[in-house]
């Protein structure tokens, strides 16, 4: 994503224009952009115009269009980003008000209006823009007859392919049958991976289906000089897993042998980080908890040393919800804590969600953040009363 203009007021109002040059870069879109905010892109729209006889002829016209996103559809696998919303500014082929969806193109800029910049969303812009080299992990998680091709960035987790091939047991051809299989999961490599770019290929499985992979794969490279897969054969780690389905990967990732490789990488940290949270859930309870509410407390009592929380709460359509968690990660931020947002494709992301989306590792131990309190039953909310006090009183706002 490149940094096309920056227009932000001392008020933090303003827009931002970006120019999107890869799939993951509409990822980052998806996590900028949210309901109310106004939009402005290229699109592609039916119009009907009228001659000077009074003849009307309906056409596509293009034009830029300007919208106040209501909605916005994502879709992981093919990187599409769809928004609905109405038109807010009115040029010569459509009015305001007219409900419109414009689809976000690669090499096309857009433009993200917000009423109100906060610091969540302007790291966002930071780490798409961010020239540095990204770290990227190709994975096949396998067992017998079934593999599962999967792309993994610093933010997205995508499954590009599902490989099943029959594979008998105890019966004539069941060599065949596994070369049939490895050959489908060899050319689905060949397909979805680019092996220059890639920092670590992962293959993964019970037994050693991935090892008999492994050798099917360079075998069949060397047959048909790939050189670039035959270059790329020390990024190739083995690693054992119990299955070979998409949910190993959580299994795959905590291998020494891949955290080795991994180690200085965003998704690394993440993944170490939920894995120590989930850890001290089992060996010291009382610095780790989970929740809006427990979590707000214990931000306003200071004792948050790791903050986790998903993206998709930064994608609420409440505004008040939105400006809650931002406000959290400001706190613990400005008190010399560690904020990681977590994206909700990964892995961890959807540990994380399944504990309701938010959690923290304390700096020390604190009891009874889980009982109720009779000022939150008042009216406070239940994220805690000092992070909705300072939310209302000028937390961060998004649009």
């Amino acid at each position: 994503m490149k940094l096309i203009k920056r227009a932000i007021e001392r008020d933090m109002t303003g827009f931002i224009t970006l120019f999107p040059e890869e799939p993951e870069d509409m990822w980052h879109a998806f996590n900028l952009i949210r309901p109310g905010d106004r939009l402005r892109a290229n699109a592609l729209r039916r119009v009907t115009l009228e001659s000077k006889t009074g003849s009307t002829q309906s056409q596509r016209v293009q034009t830029v269009l300007t919208i106040t996103v209501d909605k916005v559809d994502f879709d992981a696998q093919a990187g599409q980003l769809h928004l609905n919303g109405r038109v807010c500014e009115e040029n010569k082929y459509v009015a305001v008000g007219v409900h419109h969806t414009l689809d976000l193109e690669l090499y096309r800029n857009f433009t993200v209006i917000k009423a109100e910049w906060d610091s969540v969303a302007l790291e966002m812009v930071r780490e798409a823009c961010d020239a540095r080299e990204r770290s990227e992990i190709g994975a096949v998680v396998l067992q017998e007859g079934l593999a599962n091709v999967c792309f993994i960035t610093d933010h997205m987790t995508i499954l590009r392919q599902k490989v099943e091939v029959p594979v008998p047991r105890k019966r004539k051809g069941i060599t065949s049958s596994y070369e049939k299989f490895y050959e489908a999961t060899y050319q689905s490599l060949l397909r979805h991976f680019d092996f220059t770019a890639l920092k670590v290929i992962l293959l993964a499985s019970p037994g050693f289906v991935a090892e008999g992979l492994r050798a099917h794969i360079f075998a069949a490279a060397l047959r048909t000089d790939a050189r670039p897969v035959l270059v790329a054969k020390p990024k190739f780690v083995v690693v054992h897993c119990t299955s070979g389905h998409i949910h190993s990967l959580n299994e795959v990732l905590k291998s020494p042998a891949v955290t080795a490789k991994l180690t200085d990488t965003k998704f690394a940290r993440e993944t170490r980080a939920v894995e120590r949270f989930f850890a001290m859930m089992s060996t010291d309870e009382a610095r780790a908890w989970y929740g809006p509410r427990e979590v707000a407390r214990a931000v306003e009592k200071g004792a948050v040393g790791t903050l986790l929380v998903s993206n998709s709460l930064f994608r609420s359509e409440k505004v008040s919800e939105r400006r809650r968690h931002v406000k959290m990660v400001e706190e613990v931020k400005r008190a010399g804590g560690e904020a990681l947002v977590l994206s909700s494709i990964h892995e961890s992301g959807v540990r994380l969600d399944g504990l309701g989306g938010i959690a923290a590792i304390l700096t020390f131990p604190l009891m009874g953040l889980d009982e109720d309190s009779g000022g939150e039953e008042e009216g406070e909310g239940e994220e805690g009363p000092a992070v909705v006090a300072a939310a209302e009183n000028g937390g961060g706002i998004i649009n």
